[in-house]
């Protein structure tokens, strides 16, 4: 399911503190991202129409819950990026990150520990 840059703005806010109502969700999104509450209605319509979110009655409101895990979506995400730079490989993406931003001390003792615990299993 292609979730847009703008749609995963109310997905957040649902992930983070969902179930939300309509009001709610175009507090969370609308000043930070300085979009009107006709904007925010647009892309909670469209995420319904993906059925990514589901609308619900609570209490005589509409509240709108999230149908997808952020792991789910993130995985779902992750894999496109890898797909469409860098041809479904690891390494590249790894390779490109290391050559073009400093990788903190923390992250590389993490990057190799992943790879101890891989070439452990296999």
């Amino acid at each position: 399911m292609a979730i847009t840059s703008a749609e995963s703005q109310v997905m957040d806010a649902l992930w983070r503190r969902g179930p939300l109502t309509a009001d709610e969700i175009v507090a969370e999104v609308a000043g930070p991202q300085g979009w009107s509450e006709s904007t925010v209605k647009t892309l909670i319509s469209r995420l319904l129409k993906k059925n990514a979110i589901r609308s619900e009655r609570e209490g005589g409101r509409h509240c709108y819950r999230a149908l997808i895990a952020h792991a789910d979506y993130v995985q779902e995400e992750s894999q496109g990026l890898l797909d469409r730079l860098f041809k479904g490989r690891l390494t590249p993406l790894v390779a490109h990150f290391a050559e073009h931003r400093k990788l903190k001390p923390e992250e590389i003792k993490r990057l190799r520990k992943l790879l101890e615990d891989l070439d452990d299993d296999g």
